[in-house]
Parts: structure tokens; sequence; C-alpha cells
């Protein structure tokens, strides 16, 4: 998911979108510790998408408070 893709969601698809991604990395986390993935580099590419999600959750929230 891009950035462009991120913003536009609304908050609340945001939140929950951020909620089912870090559940899903959990998931990945425990599945790499048994049994190594095919492609480890998942996790790091999840890891930044919910980075950017959050990230742009923040920004929208300093902008808030802001104006």
């Amino acid at each position: 998911m891009k950035i462009a893709e991120v913003r536009e969601l609304s908050s609340k698809e945001l939140l929950e979108r951020i909620d089912a991604e870090v559940a899903a990395l959990d998931l990945k986390k425990i599945n790499h510790t048994i049994s190594p993935l095919e492609n480890p580099t998942q996790i790091k590419h999840q890891r930044r998408l919910i980075a950017r999600m959050k990230g742009e959750l923040h920004h929208r929230e300093i902008n808030k408070i802001n104006r």
C-alpha cells in the first residue's frame, strides 16, 4: 500500500487497518519463529506499512490540534 492510498482512508478506517496489520504482523513473526517464511522481507515491509499508517494518523492529529 502506497502513502497515497493511506491518505485516502478515513481516520476510522486507518485505525481499523492499523489494528489488522499489527495482528497480521504478530502472526507472521510467530510463524516465522516456528518455521521460516519463504520471504522474510515480508515482515520488514509490513512493519514499514504500519509505520506509514501511524505516521499519517499522527499527522492528522497534529493538524487537528493546530487548527
